[in-house]
């Protein structure tokens, strides 16, 4: 018996060898139909396709952004339902996107969409974002046994989490020693925002992300040390002294960060480490493992804490000692053309570091992108930042992959959480921000289906995959979970769905648990 706790879907099930070695005697009554069904489900749970992605920059647009305002507007539709914007035409015969994602509608023939992806949890789960990011995270449809929405992002005694797909890529496909990077980075940390999934579980902490703050040189006010025109841009009321319009002090002016100083941190030099106590790489992991096998799981967040700090100290050493190498986060290595490319913002700069990150041979970057969660003053905020920004910055993206010659080992995905409600929620008369500005319609959190953006790796691009109503509020054709999605990535990287994982138990696991998008293989 599985523990009460456990899946048992989660666990390996009988191989083809496994079952043909049975023989006659659990066999007696059985049809060759039924035999040859049987030795080619077996088959099924072996095979995989070769590996097409050598690593995966996922892009985690945080909050949730709006299907109608993106990829899958509905100009038929009521003014309720499709709001303010209007559509471009894709390179997609028939497909239609936002107004503002003109760059990307150029470059529609060279990526992917899944219009229906889904949430299959509760309600009470399937609409909130500490639920909904757990799910996409690890790919999985639903908490850990025990947990809501209100607990999933703090540590509990007992939990049997689930490890996020970076950590399960960091296992399945680890990076070559010689590269000296980590299989998984994460920028910015963003520690503030707890974005439950994203820690090793089962795994054990030696799979954990390293996070890495971007936090450039404009006039930085946020204690997370991050662009207030760009990672604070949702809530232009963190500081009263910026005005919601454009101008110097406009929330979503980014004057500051096209200035040519604009920088990320500097990770050039071996700060806090002692070179003589640490003469060699070898020596480096060495420690490193020492540290990870004295974690106490009774102070799991403090000792984990503490792991990623050493680690990150663990980088500078070996950035600053490796003669010859590329510092990944040195964007004055890059020409301004190419800078330019990207857009000169943290979203931008944050890209271009995630490009140098898979070039230096790490296997998964997660950029995070905040703001999506676009409750009210949706029409503004939408056109005046987040749209333009995105357009800019992953069209940038997909160029320089190209012209670089990795967008074909290089998986791209990009999806928030959750997708938003298909009417468009009312204001009330008195609804105003800390400023006095009155608050315009947004839309609420849905579950129900979101998209998600798929390019190169091994991608068919080109592809509109999936159907919603007349309202992009459920869909019409197959549904796609975050299992799905996770599965997808899996399966580019090479990983089939036979590999396992032992938690500090010796019990068995399956690696992932959902089945990859076809359509888009």
């Amino acid at each position: 018996m599985y523990p009460a706790t456990c899946n048992p879907q989660d666990h390996p099930s009988v191989g083809r060898r496994a079952l043909l070695q049975v023989g006659g005697i659990g066999l007696i009554g059985v049809g060759l139909g039924d035999l040859l069904r049987l030795e080619a489900e077996a088959d099924d749970a072996v095979r995989h396709r070769a590996a097409t992605a050598r690593s995966v920059i996922f892009i985690f647009q945080s909050g949730g952004p709006s299907q109608h305002e993106t990829w899958d507007p509905k100009p038929k539709a009521p003014e309720t339902i499709r709001g303010e914007y209007g559509v471009t035409q894709t390179r997609i015969a028939g497909e239609l996107f936002c107004e503002y994602l003109p760059r990307l509608a150029a470059r529609s023939d060279r990526f992917s969409i899944v219009r229906t992806m889904h949430h299959v949890a509760g309600r009470e789960f399937r609409n909130e974002h500490n639920s909904c990011q757990y799910m996409l995270h690890t790919g999985t449809t639903s908490l850990p046994p025990g947990d809501t929405n209100a607990t999933i992002p703090n540590s509990r005694r007992g939990r049997i989490a689930w490890p996020s797909i970076g950590s399960l890529v960091a296992y399945g496909a680890p990076t070559d020693p010689a590269v000296g990077f980590p299989a998984m980075v994460e920028l910015p940390r963003i520690d503030k925002m707890k974005y439950p999934g994203r820690r090793s579980g089962l795994l054990g902490p030696q799979y954990d992300r390293l996070a890495v703050d971007l936090a450039p040189t404009c006039h930085s006010k946020d204690p997370a040390g991050s662009c207030p025109n760009c990672f604070s841009h949702d809530d232009p009321n963190l500081d009263p002294e910026r005005a919601p319009g454009p101008g110097p002090k406009a929330w979503w002016d980014n004057s500051s960060c096209r200035d040519p100083a604009f920088h990320l941190p500097g990770f050039g030099q071996a700060k806090g480490i002692s070179l003589p106590q640490l003469r060699n790489r070898q020596q480096l992991l060495g420690q490193l493992d020492s540290l990870r096998r004295g974690l106490d799981e009774s102070d799991h967040d403090g000792n984990v804490a503490a792991w990623d700090a050493y680690r990150r100290q663990a980088m500078q050493f070996m950035l600053a000692s490796l003669p010859g190498r590329k510092n990944p986060f040195d964007l004055s290595q890059e020409p301004d053309s190419v800078r330019d490319k990207y857009g000169r913002e943290e979203w931008g700069q944050g890209f271009l570091v995630a490009r140098r990150l898979v070039q230096a041979g790490v296997r998964m970057v997660q950029v995070n992108l905040r703001g999506w969660d676009t409750h009210q003053n949706a029409f503004r905020d939408l056109k005046g930042k987040l749209l333009p920004s995105i357009d800019h910055c992953l069209s940038g993206l997909l160029d320089d992959l190209a012209e670089q010659g990795l967008l074909d080992e290089t998986l791209v995905v990009m999806c928030g959480e959750m997708g938003r409600t298909p009417g468009i929620s009312p204001i009330s008369p008195n609804g105003k921000s800390a400023s006095g500005e009155p608050f315009t319609p947004g839309r609420h959190h849905w579950g129900d289906v979101f998209p998600c953006f798929f390019a190169g790796g091994g991608i068919q691009p080109g592809r509109i995959i999936g159907r919603t109503d007349a309202h992009a509020g459920v869909p019409e054709s197959k549904g796609y979970t975050p299992e799905d999605l996770a599965a997808t990535i899996f399966n580019c990287l090479g990983i089939g769905p036979d590999r396992e994982f032992h938690d500090a138990g010796g019990r068995p696991y399956r690696l992932y648990r959902g089945t990859p998008i076809e359509a888009l293989l």
